[in-house]
């Protein structure tokens, strides 16, 4: 595709390469400034401004942060996320955008391991599932795994988020592949516990109706100390930032932690989960 051939309504891979040229011929930049700026290569800018190559979450957050539209209506963020959007919740898509700067973190998750922490072969186990439903399509499922790894890899930055995470037991008691997709990815959460910046806990079974989750639940802080939940039914998602909706979710977090098995002892049941014990 060349510069007389670019049309926006061919899609919205081409719709977002003509924003991004639009934005850079705006501040009389260059592709290799653009380039500089962004952290890629001339080659890299180029096939994006003509849609041969599709955004990631990755450079699209790094345009916004060249541009100065980082957490606005009109970032490229959020103009990524509507690419991606068929194979995500409606509602994730916002809290998404919000994750990527929050400075902690806080995940509860019962039945499966929350997506920051799966593995890759664990994610596609899930969306293959998914395809056999007759709930996404191959396409959407191929989206689905690449768009996880591409959010995990927003919330390695300096400084690192602090991320607190509670599992439901049956998260690492629930078979998801073979038996080495599910001993990889319990090994995965032992290395998760081991980084200076999280926390893990399992809750277990025994804890019952003091359980106060049933279904996931996110909390966010962020650097401005502003808070903002989001929780999920089977079929869309919701994002709070009523401090009188989500302060009780977060009091009820800090209860969940406390009752929780210690970090200590959460490893200890991951390894008897990885042995096949109880």
């Amino acid at each position: 595709m060349n510069r007389k051939d670019l049309n926006p309504d061919e899609g919205p891979v081409a719709a977002f390469g003509v924003r991004l040229r639009g934005a850079r011929e705006g501040r009389g930049w260059t592709q290799e400034h653009l380039a500089d700026l962004m952290g890629y290569s001339s080659q890299h800018i180029s096939a994006m401004e003509t849609g041969r190559k599709p955004p990631t979450l990755r450079s699209s957050l790094s345009a916004d942060t060249v541009f100065g539209l980082a957490g606005t209506t009109a970032s490229f963020e959020r103009a990524y996320i509507e690419i991606k959007r068929g194979a995500l919740l409606e509602g994730f898509p916002e809290y998404l955008s919000r994750e990527g700067q929050a400075a902690e973190i806080r995940f509860f998750e019962s039945g499966l391991i929350p997506g920051p922490l799966q593995t890759r072969e664990y994610a596609q186990e899930l969306a293959n599932s998914a395809v056999q439903r007759g709930d996404i399509t191959p396409e959407q499922a191929v989206d689905r795994v690449e768009f996880l790894i591409e959010r995990q890899a927003a919330l390695v930055r300096t400084p690192p988020p602090l991320i607190f995470v509670v599992l439901d037991e049956s998260c690492i008691r629930r078979p998801i592949g073979g038996p080495a997709v599910m001993d990889a990815q319990l090994a995965r959460l032992i290395e998760f516990a081991e980084q200076p910046s999280t926390a893990l806990q399992i809750a277990p079974f025994s804890m019952g109706a003091r359980q106060p989750f049933i279904r996931l639940v996110h909390l966010l802080t962020l650097p401005d100390r502003s808070l903002m939940s989001y929780v999920e039914s089977q079929t869309q998602g919701h994002l709070d930032r009523e401090l009188t909706s989500v302060l009780p979710l977060v009091r009820n977090y800090h209860q969940l932690q406390i009752e929780a098995a210690s970090q200590a002892e959460s490893v200890a049941m991951i390894n008897q989960a990885r042995k096949g014990t109880p």
